[in-house]
């Protein structure tokens, strides 16, 4: 069973094409329209061994947070639509990395249930043309709509720059680990009740 989907979202602020291939090799085609953002959608995929294309035209003339909210509303559907009913999948997934003085951790289950816990006080208000406060819109949009339980700490860290990149590649490694198939779970949905 193939585990890809494909994301069409057009508003009057954003017009979004994502696709994901859960089972990929971390290939990734990435045009968000913020260089920074680009960047760390491409370490989710590098790290998460998905494979990921982005295609977004957001109202950036206003600022960027449209775009950000919106390609996590689209990525977490995709993941979302991939999964599908979760058979045979690790569920959980955990992850430290760190990113030279930085170090963050990530921490997801797959639950069926939407929480996010987001821990991080970055030390600048932009990376290139991104606003920090629009990470944790990112991730909320995503555990929002993939339905996943989420906690993200970013535990230490001086170069803004350094502890965002280390929150997304814990993200993928974490993603990565949850989404791995178990052989010994084959057929069978990892949960007590049944179904997640």
């Amino acid at each position: 069973m193939q585990r890809i989907a494909h994301i069409s979202r057009q508003t009057n602020e954003t017009r979004i094409e994502v696709s994901v291939n859960l089972d990929g090799t971390g290939q990734s085609e990435i045009k968000s329209g913020i260089g920074f953002l680009d960047h760390m959608l491409t370490q989710i995929s590098r790290h998460g061994l998905i494979d990921l294309t982005v295609s977004c035209q957001g109202d950036l003339e206003v600022d960027g947070h449209h775009t950000v909210e919106d390609i996590g509303i689209a990525l977490g559907q995709c993941v979302f639509n991939a999964v599908g009913d979760k058979r045979g999948i690790v569920r959980y997934g955990a992850s430290c990395v760190p990113l030279d003085e930085a170090l963050s951790r990530t921490v997801i289950d797959f639950s069926g249930r939407s929480h996010l816990e987001f821990h991080a006080d970055f030390t600048a208000p932009m990376i290139g043309e991104l606003d920090t406060q629009l990470v944790r819109e990112f991730f909320e949009a995503f555990t929002s709509n993939a339905r996943v339980t989420l906690h993200i700490d970013n535990l230490r860290g001086v170069n803004a720059h350094h502890q965002c990149e280390s929150i997304f590649k814990s993200f993928g490694r974490a993603l990565r680990m949850a989404l791995e198939m178990d052989e010994r779970m084959s057929g069978i949905v990892p949960s007590t009740k049944g179904v997640l």
